[in-house]
């Protein structure tokens, strides 16, 4: 599968696109009231085909939900299964029930089958209206769903579900594997040994030279206005258009940043999977690190880049290895092997009691990840033969 996002243009008659998607928040509402309704009553899960025929009921009897079609009333239902199953399995990892949502705050509706045609061009017929796209690139293979979609600022995108195309096989090289370390200070910390190569034949010293990625934060640079942003929104009147105003510019900041992330996330994936074909990263916990970091580790983002890069990585034919969680990587010696009891994240370098080789904790750790990924794949812990990153 292969997803697809067109910017649809701004037009008056897209009123109707936001109107349809203003009643599958109105149903989506209805069919939550539902659910909580039979469970108080009858104790047991309402179930999804019984909703569906309810709601197709509803449905004639309410001119406003027929906005919707039959089929993105379906998809509603089926989104809620979706999160209710989804909870029933990790309720006890703190994941909660779906719930009621802000009808001007609901995002999207979803066609399936039928509700739209494709008129060649950048036309496409929803319902019975003709809008236009921006058509940044073509629509290859056959069309599986249309999402539209509204952001906060009240723009509508079209979200494109295809066939994927014919996929690489997963082909690799063992000369060129790197691993990856993760860290506050340093967004990513590379082993690249293609400099020991050059220095064992010139017979210079056996050192070894690391590539650190540092991030941006792009954040932590546009704080200061995402503040005046939010000072500026919380002192405006409620209900008031400049409070509206206000709040357009807040998103603004916030999107402008998404914006910049998302475009350094895709520069660096192409860098990475242009250099090397297999690249190893930790398993971490996220979850855990932003409730001892918070901000700075959702400012740097490294799930939304890991998904970026397995994207690329699958499209080139390139892998991307996890390894696992509780493998002690910054302990452990990458000259020897030994493994130390205790490492402070303060202490940064460290000699190691057995071979006296002192290790730089990041350097250290992703030599680990790389030596542990690449014997996963039964390839070994080879040397690289690349020039250095340069990103």
């Amino acid at each position: 599968m292969e997803t697809l996002k067109f910017k649809l243009y701004s037009h008056k008659r897209n009123r109707y696109l936001k109107r349809s998607i203003n009643a599958a928040g109105v149903i989506y509402n209805h069919c939550i009231a539902l659910h909580k309704r039979y469970y108080r009553r009858w104790g047991k899960h309402l179930n999804c085909a019984k909703l569906q025929a309810h709601i197709a009921k509803k449905v004639k009897r309410k001119e406003f939900w027929q906005s919707v079609g039959s089929q993105a009333v379906q998809d509603i239902c089926q989104r809620i299964e979706k999160a209710y199953q989804l909870f029933f399995k990790h309720h006890k990892k703190g994941v909660r029930p779906p719930n009621f949502k802000k009808v001007k705050k609901y995002k999207s509706f979803t066609l399936k089958q039928v509700g739209y045609k494709f008129l060649g061009g950048n036309r496409v017929k929803i319902g019975s209206r003709v809008y236009q796209y921006w058509n940044s690139r073509e629509i290859e293979g056959k069309v599986k769903t249309l999402t539209i979609k509204r952001t906060p600022l009240g723009e509508l995108f079209m979200v494109v579900v295809v066939d994927s195309v014919i996929e690489p096989e997963i082909k690799f090289e063992t000369s060129r594997i790197a691993g990856f370390d993760f860290g506050l200070k340093v967004f990513l910390t590379c082993s690249d040994g293609s400099c020991l190569e050059k220095s064992l034949l010139l017979g210079e010293p056996q050192d070894r030279v690391f590539r650190k990625i540092e991030s941006p934060q792009f954040f932590k640079q546009s704080l200061n206005a995402i503040r005046i942003a939010n000072r500026h929104h919380s002192k405006k009147l409620k209900g008031s258009s400049n409070r509206e105003r206000a709040r357009k510019n807040l998103v603004r900041a916030h999107e402008d940043i998404a914006n910049r992330r998302s475009d350094w996330f895709w520069k660096l994936a192409h860098e990475l999977t242009n250099r090397f074909d297999v690249l190893c990263f930790e398993t971490l916990n996220l979850k855990g690190m932003k409730r001892l970091w918070g901000r700075k580790v959702s400012d740097l983002a490294l799930r939304d880049f890991l998904d970026i890069l397995e994207w690329q990585a699958k499209k080139k034919g390139k892998q991307v290895v996890y390894i696992d969680q509780w493998y002690p990587s910054s302990k452990t010696c990458s000259n020897c092997g030994h493994v130390i009891d205790r490492l402070d994240l303060s202490v940064r370098r460290w000699r190691c009691p057995s071979c006296y080789k002192v290790n730089d904790r990041d350097e250290n750790a992703s030599l680990n990840i790389k030596r542990v990924g690449s014997s996963t794949l039964g390839v070994g812990d080879v040397r690289q033969s690349q020039t250095a990153i340069s990103v």
